[in-house]
């Protein structure tokens, strides 16, 4: 009796055990299963034209800076020369000294007068650009304060979307190469831009819907970073639909989740 009642609990332990093992493999063998599209995405940014202006308590220790400067520095060799042709003509009215008319032809407060005529004609360019004002955002001329970064639209699934420029990764490529070749396929030739390196900055993946799945799960992307080049001309295709987006912009723009990965690279 006891040998069958402890050949009962042995079998009992062992199917036990078995479904314990099988119900932990199924997780793992579906997970094995699941095949992931790789893309390769590219941030590119325009980086800021202008210094940002300063803010009032910057703009005050700026003016207390200068003051300093301008108490502890030595003099220039134009105020040199000023205080000596100065000290010339004195003597010279004095009968002291006699100067050749060549010798003060031009003197310092003459090149002085010429500089503040010429300060006077000057004009800055504006800040705020046409660009700005009819919230063009195609436009480079535009937030010269800002970084901006480009999104174009792109289908997904049977919707279109706004994104980082990304396409799906070929055999024999390289990521970097990947982007590359996207940037071109999205943007044409008269976007120039430098990429930083070989490695991703950032990573963002997503799941197909079931209805429209053809053999992968979803796709990862892993995205690159570049920038601008300053003799870089913008898109030039009036087909392709672009943005040039502030951060702030972005986070309005983006989807919550997407923006919440892109956020992350960005500076």
């Amino acid at each position: 009796m006891r040998i069958f009642v402890n050949r009962s609990i042995l079998n009992a332990t062992r199917l036990i055990s078995a479904r314990t093992v099988a119900t932990q493999a199924t997780p793992a063998a579906t997970q094995a299963e699941q095949k992931w599209d790789l893309y390769a995405g590219v941030l590119v940014e325009r980086l800021p034209i202008v210094t940002k202006t300063l803010e009032p308590l910057e703009a005050k220790f700026k003016q207390m800076l200068d003051q300093i400067e301008l108490e502890k520095s030595l003099k220039s060799n134009h105020e040199l020369r000023k205080e000596t042709e100065k000290q010339q003509l004195e003597l010279l009215k004095a009968g002291k000294i006699d100067l050749d008319s060549e010798a003060l032809k031009q003197t310092a407060q003459d090149l002085e007068d010429a500089y503040n005529e010429e300060y006077a004609r000057f004009k800055a360019a504006p800040r705020v650009t046409e660009a700005d004002q009819k919230n063009d955002i195609q436009s480079l001329d535009r937030k010269l304060e800002e970084t901006l970064v480009l999104l174009v639209e792109q289908k997904l699934g049977t919707k279109s979307h706004y994104l980082l420029p990304q396409g799906l990764h070929r055999k024999g490529e390289s990521m970097r190469q990947t982007a590359e070749r996207t940037l071109k396929e999205h943007c044409g030739d008269h976007l120039q831009v430098t990429f930083y390196g070989n490695a991703p900055v950032g990573f963002y993946k997503y799941k197909y819907p079931v209805d429209a799945r053809t053999g992968a799960t979803g796709a990862k992307v892993f995205f690159f970073r570049s920038v601008l080049k300053e003799s870089s001309a913008n898109i030039a295709n009036n087909n392709i639909k672009h943005q040039w987006l502030s951060q702030e912009e972005m986070k309005n723009q983006l989807h919550q989740s997407y923006y919440q990965s892109v956020s992350q690279f960005l500076l």
